[in-house]
C-alpha cells in the first residue's frame, strides 16, 4: 500500500522538531506532527509540552561525559540554527556549577569539560564570592565556571526555529496531535485527534512525557514521568540591570539541588528570575494525569521550598511578584534518552529527557534522525548506545 510520507516524527517539542529538521535536510517525504502551544492551558483539551517557557539552562559542564557531549555538540550548532531561521534563542551569559568541596562532583564535571576541550575555571569559596557578589553560596562550596558556550536558551523559540527550518527543508508540519500508532502491512499508520490518518515507512515517537500514553507503542516505554513546579520571581528593571552579569547556576548542597536562571524578559515584557528543583517527586502515571497537571500552577509546597532557597541565595533581590508553573520530566532506567526501535521495525522511539535535555535537544534529535536514515546509531564517542527499554 502506498505511503503518505517516508518518515513521520510524532511530537513537535524540542527533540521532535530537531529530529524533523535533521531528517528533512537529508531526505524527502518527511512530516512532523505536533500542536502549537495552547492559548489557554486551563481550557485546552489536547496534549501539552514543557517547552512553553523562555528559560532553560545550557552548558557543557556536567559530571556525566555523555550528557556533556550531547550538550556540547548541540551548542556548537546554535549559531547555525539561529542564523538560518532568523530566530535568536540563545544568551551566552555563562554557567557555574557549585557543590560542596568534599565530593567528586566538581572534579568529574571539570574532567568531562577538559576531555571535550571546553575551557573552565575552578573557583574556591573566595573566588565564587569575588566573581558573583550577588550570590550568597554555602560556606563550604566551590564551583566550575564555563564562560563561553553556556548560558540559557528560550526553549519556545528554539522549537519555533527548528520547526521553521524543518519546513524550509521540505518537511510537512502538521499541527495536530497523534492518538494512535500501529504497524500495518509493512508500514506504520498514524491517526490524529483531528480524525486524519497518515501512513509512513517509519515513524519516530518523540512525544516527551506523553510518550507513555496508550496506543502509541507496541509496548510502553520503561519511563517514569514526574511532575515539576518551576517558580518565577518577577524582578524590577533596576534589579534586572544590577543582575545583568549573573550566569546560569546549578547548585548542589545539603537539602538543595536546583538550577537558577538570571533575569530573563518574558513575552509580557517583565523580567523573571527562574528556579527549579523539586525537593520530592510526584509521579504521573498516564496522559490523563499529565493533562490535569499541566492545567495547574504546580505545587505550593515546592514554591515555599524554592522561595526559601532564593531568599538565601540572592538576598538583595526583592521580587515584585512570585508565580509558579507546571511542567514534567521523564526519567529512564539508564538515565539517558531512549533512541531506538520498538518490537515493530516500522516504529522507533526518541524520548526520556531526564529533565536536562533542552540544551542537548539538537544532538538528540540528530541521533533520532540517524536511527531512521541508517537503521542504527553509529558509535560516536558515547559510552551508551541509547537502547530503549520497555515494560
Amino acid at each position: 500500500m502506498a505511503v503518505d510520507f517516508k518518515y513521520i516524527v510524532v511530537g513537535r517539542g524540542l527533540m521532535g522538531a530537531a529530529a524533523a529538521r535533521h531528517l528533512a535536510r537529508q531526505a524527502d517525504g518527511v512530516a512532523v506532527i505536533g500542536p502549537d502551544e495552547p492559548d489557554d492551558r486551563k481550557t485546552h483539551q489536547g496534549v501539552f509540552a514543557s517547552h512553553y517557557d523562555e528559560g532553560r539552562i545550557t552548558r557543557t559542564i556536567d559530571p556525566d561525559r555523555n550528557w556533556a557531549l550531547l550538550a556540547n555538540r548541540s551548542i556548537d550548532r546554535y549559531g547555525e540554527i539561529a542564523r538560518d531561521s532568523g530566530i535568536d534563542f540563545y544568551r551566552e551569559v555563562g554557567c557555574v556549577v557549585v557543590a560542596p568541596t568534599g565530593g567528586d562532583y566538581l572534579e568529574r564535571t571539570r574532567q568531562a569539560a577538559v576531555s571535550l576541550g571546553v575551557e573552565t575555571r575552578l573557583l574556591d569559596g573566595a573566588g565564587l564570592k569575588a566573581a558573583f557578589p550577588f550570590f550568597a553560596f554555602p560556606d563550604d562550596g566551590a564551583g566550575v565556571f564555563q564562560a563561553r558556550g553556556a548560558g540559557h536558551i528560550s526553549p519556545r523559540k528554539l522549537v519555533k526555529a527548528q520547526s521553521l527550518l524543518a519546513e524550509k527543508a521540505g518537511a510537512a508540519v502538521i499541527r495536530d496531535h497523534v492518538v494512535s500508532i500501529r504497524s500495518e502491512g509493512g508500514s506504520a499508520v498514524v491517526e490524529t485527534a483531528g480524525g486524519l490518518s497518515y501512513r509512513a515507512e517509519k515513524v519516530l515517537l518523540a512525544a516527551g512525557g506523553f510518550s507513555i500514553a496508550e496506543n502509541l507503542l507496541p509496548r510502553p516505554v520503561a519511563m517514569t514521568v514526574y511532575a515539576r513546579t518551576v517558580t518565577l520571581f518577577e524582578v524590577s528593571d533596576a534589579d534586572a540591570a544590577r543582575l545583568a552579569a549573573m550566569p546560569s547556576l546549578v547548585l548542589r548542597a545539603p537539602g538543595i539541588d536546583i538550577y537558577l536562571l538570571p533575569p530573563i524578559r518574558y513575552p509580557n515584557g517583565k523580567f523573571y528570575l527562574k528556579i527549579g528543583g523539586d525537593p520530592d517527586d510526584l509521579a504521573l502515571s498516564d496522559d490523563t494525569e499529565m493533562r490535569a497537571w499541566f492545567k495547574t500552577e504546580g505545587r505550593d509546597t515546592v514554591r515555599v521550598h524554592l522561595k526559601r532557597i532564593v531568599e538565601g541565595l540572592v538576598p538583595d533581590m526583592v521580587p515584585l511578584s512570585i508565580s509558579t508553573a507546571a511542567c514534567v520530566v521523564s526519567h529512564t532506567e539508564s538515565g539517558y534518552p531512549m533512541i531506538g526501535y520498538t518490537s515493530s521495525p516500522e516504529i522507533a522511539v526518541l524520548t526520556g529527557c531526564a529533565g536536562t535535555s533542552a540544551k542537548s535537544s539538537d544532538e538528540i534529535g540528530r541521533l533520532g534522525a540517524e536511527l531512521l536514515l541508517s537503521g542504527r546509531i553509529s558509535e560516536q564517542g558515547y559510552s551508551t548506545d541509547f537502547t530503549p527499554q520497555f515494560r
